[in-house]
């Protein structure tokens, strides 16, 4: 490949509202070997209204007499933590990123000078959001869970009209397992080829194998949720990653990635030495005196590959022994 896949490790709200376990996961996820971490930022009260349900994967992991907006309020870190967070991330040389959910945390991420803004999936048909994103003039990389063709579209369209022209799209499935028969990651391909612009792959399935597969497709950015502890409380523990799990996915993308290659068909550095060994060569059969003809009789054909190839055999046959051949004997003409 030309360039390293951007691997995200999606701390999200897998926190829990804790500051401290943020800054463990920044330490993990630097460990893991990944090129950012991202959190999210957001003012409750403007994300979620008072009547909003939970979906079933977050009742599931919760506490069912609780509303989205309790839930989601237990997960939030103020603007100064987020600060904090920043600076933590800084001093250990990780990129920070964070996803946005309303129009006064991107105000507030705007003054972190974050390189990249990422727009979940949620908001892709939030068009104050889309906007305010683009005119950020900043890249952006735009999930596309749960959105038809038309709506990526729509969207892009937004952010190009208002200022916005580097964007990398993710294939996603937005449940929290995603099931692999969900997955399809046949759509990157279609995204790249229908709108000209990067791919990757936001990843919700247990465990790392479609991250790695979608590598091998050409996705250039993965992100994947993680946590410290699958067992603890939260929406989004149950489908995250563990910090061992997050570096073994990390290791197998980047052996993958090498594995690609540039394309070229023809013989790698590392197999040349192995070509005389592996290969055949036109042997005597049995013993050849001077003079004799060269026939299908008397000829075959074994290793090494250090002789004249097979591929000359019409060549060899009907023409006369320069010498004495020994069984087993290279032939030469």
């Amino acid at each position: 490949m030309d360039k390293r896949v951007f691997i995200i490790a999606e701390a999200g709200v897998n926190h829990n509202g804790n500051i401290e376990i943020a800054k463990r996961m920044v330490d993990k996820a630097l460990e893991a070997g990944v090129d950012a971490i991202k959190f999210q930022t957001f003012i409750s009260e403007q994300v979620v209204s008072k009547y909003a349900e939970k979906a079933e994967y977050q009742n599931e992991n919760t506490l069912k007499t609780e509303s989205q907006l309790e839930m989601v309020k237990k997960l939030e870190l103020s603007f100064d933590r987020f600060m904090e967070l920043k600076r933590y991330c800084d001093l250990k040389e990780l990129e920070f990123l964070s996803t946005a959910f309303d129009l006064d945390s991107i105000d507030f991420l705007n003054g972190l000078d974050m390189k990249v803004w990422k727009i979940p999936s949620g908001e892709i048909t939030n068009l104050p959001y889309l906007i305010k994103i683009a005119k950020m003039n900043k890249s952006v990389i735009l999930s596309t869970g749960m959105s038809t063709i038309e709506e990526v579209r729509d969207a892009i369209e937004v952010l190009n009209n208002n200022g916005c022209g580097d964007i990398t799209l993710l294939h996603c499935t937005t449940e929290y397992p995603a099931p692999y028969e969900d997955v399809n990651l046949k759509a990157m391909h279609t995204l790249k080829h229908k709108f000209n612009v990067p791919v990757g792959y936001s990843d919700h399935t247990k465990g790392i194998e479609i991250s790695v597969a979608a590598v091998a497709m050409g996705a250039e950015v993965i992100e994947k949720h993680f946590t410290l502890d699958r067992n603890m409380e939260g929406p989004d523990h149950k489908a995250s990653l563990e910090p061992n799990e997050l570096k073994a996915m990390v290791r197998a993308i980047r052996n993958v990635e090498v594995a690609i290659g540039n394309g070229d068909k023809k013989p790698a550095q590392s197999e040349k030495k192995n070509m005389a060994i592996a290969r055949k060569s036109i042997i005597a059969k049995c013993n050849i005196k001077k003079g004799e003809i060269f026939t299908e009789d008397n000829l075959t054909v074994k290793r090494p590959g250090s002789g004249i190839s097979p591929m000359q055999w019409f060549d060899v046959i009907s023409q006369t022994a320069v010498r004495d051949f020994e069984e087993d004997e290279l032939i030469e003409i």
